[in-house]
Parts: C-alpha cells; sequence; structure tokens
C-alpha cells in the first residue's frame, strides 16, 4: 500500500491519455469503491453513467461546449465567459479525447447533493490512482440540456448531472502546482 501522504500527492488532473480503453469492469470497481464515501444522513444520493463510446463523449463534449457559448451570447457576464476562446476551437473537446467518461449524477431535491456527489468524486479520483488510471473532473461537460441526448445517456428527468469525470491511463503525471499554504482564520483553545 502506497504511504497516505504520497497517494494524496499522486492525484493530478489528467487531460492526456493513452489511446486505450479503460475495461468496464475496473470502472465498475472504480464506481463500488465511490459508494464508500460519506453521505448527509447516509442518504447515498449518487448514481452513476458511464460512456465508454469515444464518438459519444465527443457529441457530449459538442453539446456542452455550444450551451455553455449559448449562455455567454445571453449574459455576458457569465461565469464560463473566461473559456470563450477556446470553447469557440472546433477541434476542442472539453473531455480531452478521454476513452471513459463517467458522469456522477442524482436526485435534484438531494439537499446535500453536490457535497456528496463531490465526496464520491473524491473516492473516485483516489481508486483510480490505486488502479494506475488518471482522472479529472470536467465542469465544463455538465452543460448538457437537450432531452434526447438526456435520454440517450440514461439520465431520469429528475436527475442532474453533479460531476463529469473523466478517466483513462495517463500519458504521463504532471508534477503538483504550488499550493497556498492554509489560511487558518482563528484557533480557539
Amino acid at each position: 500500500m502506497v504511504d497516505f501522504n504520497e497517494f494524496l500527492k499522486k492525484r493530478r488532473s489528467i487531460r492526456d491519455f493513452e489511446d486505450k480503453g479503460v475495461p468496464l469492469d475496473i470502472v465498475k470497481e472504480i464506481i463500488k469503491d465511490s459508494c464508500l464515501a460519506p453521505s448527509s444522513g447516509h442518504g447515498q444520493p449518487w448514481r452513476f453513467i458511464i460512456i465508454n463510446k469515444k464518438g459519444l463523449i465527443k457529441r457530449l463534449s459538442d453539446e456542452s461546449k455550444a450551451n455553455m457559448l449559448n449562455s455567454i451570447e445571453k449574459n455576458a457576464s457569465s461565469s464560463v465567459k473566461q473559456y470563450e476562446a477556446v470553447l469557440r476551437l472546433e477541434d476542442y473537446n472539453v473531455f480531452y479525447n478521454a476513452p471513459c467518461l463517467v458522469y456522477i449524477v442524482g436526485p435534484k431535491e438531494a439537499r446535500t447533493l453536490y457535497v456528496d456527489c463531490a465526496l464520491a468524486a473524491c473516492y473516485f479520483m483516489f481508486s483510480s490512482i490505486q488502479r494506475g488510471l488518471g482522472t479529472c473532473w470536467i465542469n465544463l461537460g455538465s452543460d448538457i440540456r437537450n432531452p434526447e441526448t438526456l435520454e440517450e445517456i440514461g439520465l431520469p428527468e429528475n436527475h442532474r448531472i453533479v460531476a463529469p469525470m473523466i478517466v483513462g491511463y495517463p500519458k504521463s503525471i504532471p508534477n503538483p502546482p504550488d499550493r497556498n499554504e492554509p489560511q487558518i482564520l482563528m484557533v480557539i483553545s
């Protein structure tokens, strides 16, 4: 077993993958590990959609890009405005041509859905590392609205996408970026 501190340092956002698929049984093992994450009230609201088809992953990227560009055109102060230049590049794939995409989703009415799914996403990343895989949470890939597309990927009407996770065998693992020192606002002893 890897030392825990070393394990934490190995978790990097991977955006360049070998041209090699991830076996479905391994993805299912990672998802099983993800379900060990804590959740508020033990609600476990997370659900998973696995997409191993590069053509569909590309179409999802294209739809997400189009929806975000439409959002920018309607609202110049949109939070995705900073990505406009790259989103306009025809060849840009928000999922970085990853061989596998896993949407972590859950019911819209779940009060702590984002926190619970974020914890499952962390477990997903750590479980992937243990298997020699790399991941990246691609929030730019969550803007899917076309009802036919949502039906095609199996997203129930009362659910929303929380964490689009790409996974694959990394070509390389980047060095960790510098981190800010912790900002402890107060210590009360």
